[in-house]
């Protein structure tokens, strides 16, 4: 316990909301989708409401069933969680701990590390892609393979990644997965797949029936805009599913968190409307930064990883005093970049406009010509 850390959120949005009310808090560090949820959801949740002196069903069945529709698994594949975090830590919790390796990638989620660590496992981070690769910083498939030892019970990859917004393509994966020894667990966080668009990119989901080591993880609080509610899912092979259940928490997902997502998952249209907004908003901001001569990451995510080098403190610092919040990753191993969540285009606009105001000031052009 004295060797572990917490989940560092980043900052202290509820302080900071109240400090910029009424103007308003431009919030683009935490990857929420600023659409918001869809009508569905909402009245969903709504209804929910009633019911709320009740336990929510422990076995999560409406919601089970709409995600076996949808992906064309069997309910007994699917273990529902307080979000994917939760599942996450319990997969640690299942199949790692003394004595056992855990594979990530360096720059992965920060709670593959805390997972391995709170259970006793031994880390083994892999090297990332070198900057200058075609994905910089992204998941090096290669080097993960070769960091598997005969110890090795559970890998750790996400797909597309954070913090970076890098992703690997689905023949890389299948390539990668069919090295990978049965009795390791490769768990794909998929957080960010329903906005990645690449014509490489594909879901691991598909794979699941010729792997049974191959564990997929999904949430509802990116792409569907239900962070509020904390709901997530996993599939496996039934085997590995059963084995989560057994540690899952009783009614570990609430009553108003099961009918919104089941109503989420129904809103194909606003799904599909939300991420076209999300990509239209992506590219332009990418290109705005890039314009201002910025480095900015390849994303398939609903954030971008900018590299603003040795002013990278001073800026987010500067911008948050301007009521702008972005994501510092200097906890990730990157001090010289952050990460910034897509907004509306207004929120993005206030971004860029907060940026512009700091590159005329005296302090900050003395900073670039020192540097």
């Amino acid at each position: 316990m004295r060797g572990l850390r917490a989940y560092d959120p980043g900052h202290d949005l509820v302080a900071l909301r109240q400090r910029f009310a009424p103007d308003g808090l431009v919030e683009l560090g935490s990857n929420e989708n600023p659409c918001g949820p869809s009508p569905r959801a909402l009245a969903a949740a709504g209804d929910a409401l009633a019911g709320l002196h009740r336990y929510p069903d422990p076995l999560g069945g409406d919601l089970k069933r709409a995600l076996s529709a949808k992906h064309g698994v069997d309910t007994s594949q699917l273990v529902l969680g307080n979000g994917s975090h939760e599942l996450l830590m319990q997969l640690a919790q299942v199949f790692a701990g003394p004595g056992v390796d855990v594979v990530m990638s360096r720059f992965g989620f920060a709670v593959y590390a805390i997972a391995a660590q709170a259970v006793g496992a031994t880390l083994r981070v892999a090297p990332a892609l070198p900057t200058d690769a075609r994905m910089p910083r992204g998941h090096d498939l290669d080097a993960i393979a070769a960091a598997i030892t005969p110890a090795t019970r559970l890998v750790y990859l996400a797909n597309p990644n954070n913090p970076t917004g890098t992703w690997f393509a689905h023949d890389a994966f299948a390539a990668f997965i069919a090295r990978v020894p049965g009795d390791t667990i490769v768990v794909v966080d998929e957080a960010y797949a329903e906005i990645a668009d690449a014509p490489d990119f594909g879901s691991a989901l598909p794979l699941l029936g010729a792997h049974r080591n191959l564990v997929v993880t999904r949430t509802f609080s990116k792409a569907y805009a239900l962070a509020g509610l904390r709901v997530g899912y996993a599939v496996a092979h039934p085997d590995v599913a059963g084995l989560l259940e057994r540690v899952r928490e009783s009614f570990n997902v609430n009553t108003v968190a099961l009918a919104a997502a089941e109503a989420a998952l129904a809103d194909e249209d606003w799904l599909r409307d939300t991420l076209v907004a999300n990509t239209a908003q992506r590219t332009a901001l990418a290109a705005a930064l890039r314009e201002r001569g910025w480095s900015v990451t390849p994303s398939q995510t609903n954030f971008l990883l900018v590299e603003f080098g040795e002013h990278t403190a001073w800026i987010e610092q500067a911008l948050l005093d301007r009521g702008v919040v972005l994501r510092p990753m200097a906890g990730y191993g990157l001090p010289e970049c952050s990460r910034i969540s897509i907004g509306t285009a207004e929120e993005n606009r206030r971004l860029l406009a907060g940026l512009d105001d700091l590159a005329s000031e005296s302090e900050f052009s003395a900073m670039d010509e020192d540097g």
